[in-house]
């Protein structure tokens, strides 16, 4: 498919009918208790596969890719990168 210049895709690749969180080899694993709700996770997430839960941030494992930027910037520790098991 050809697209020219200026023409619009109607069909982004990162559309919420591609799920991609079937790439991870690790994934997130949000601790409750040392959670703080900074929400610096699901700011910084990449992919938008981060909710602000009640009582803490909440992976959407459909389109986690396991990149590991919210593990990285929490400053809590709450998250940890675990190995993607299947």
């Amino acid at each position: 498919m050809k697209i020219s210049i200026g023409a619009r895709v109607e069909e982004a690749g990162s559309s919420i009918k591609y799920k991609t969180g079937g790439w991870r080899s690790y994934r997130p694993v949000v601790n409750k208790d040392k959670c703080t709700k900074c929400w610096l996770c699901y700011k910084y997430c990449p992919d938008a596969a981060i909710e602000k839960g009640k009582d803490c941030a909440v992976i959407d494992y459909d389109y986690c890719k396991g990149c590991g930027v919210c593990a990285k910037e929490c400053k809590f520790e709450a998250i940890e990168m675990v190995p993607e098991v299947k």
